[in-house]
């Protein structure tokens, strides 16, 4: 598995999920695009949008399920930006569950979403900027025992 590629990624104040009051509001992805998103990656793939869950604290992301030709493709999209991820299972945190997005995720970066592969996900928080995160979030990073990219975006802190 190639780690590389993770290389450089930065995480954005949102990224865990966390905020404080006197910060202000996270930047928030909106469902009606990701649910947009998910009707032409669904037609692409030949399939149905079967469902579609809003996330709710302390989740943070979306989650959907592609199903088409005796596939099932469960798909997360980050609450706070706009990362898209396919999983193996549905769960409420995820750390190395991911799989390769299908060819057909293309509709997803067409309608401005970012693909996120398994190799970016698995990359090691030691791999990647976490200079944004406030104390508050490191020790719950620390405490969940949470060490890849993928494990921080798409978690339940709760």
């Amino acid at each position: 598995m190639r780690h590389d590629e993770g290389a450089g990624f930065a995480l954005p104040r949102g990224a865990t999920g966390f905020f404080r009051p006197e910060d202000g509001p996270l930047p928030r992805t909106g469902l009606r695009a990701f649910r947009t998103a998910l009707h032409a990656a669904a037609r692409a793939a030949g399939g149905t949008v079967d469902e579609v869950e809003e996330q709710t604290y302390p989740v943070t992301f979306h989650t959907a399920v592609i199903t088409g030709g005796g596939d099932e493709w469960i798909v997360l999209c980050h609450a706070h930006h706009p990362w898209v991820a396919f999983a193996e299972t549905r769960r409420n945190w995820y750390t190395d569950q991911f799989v390769s997005p299908p060819a057909w995720a293309r509709a997803f970066s067409d309608a401005g979403l970012v693909l996120l592969t398994c190799e970016r996900l698995a990359t090691p928080l030691s791999d990647v900027d976490t200079s944004v995160l406030t104390k508050a979030e490191r020790r719950q990073v620390r405490c969940y025992g949470v060490d890849t990219l993928g494990g921080v975006l798409f978690n339940a802190w709760a």
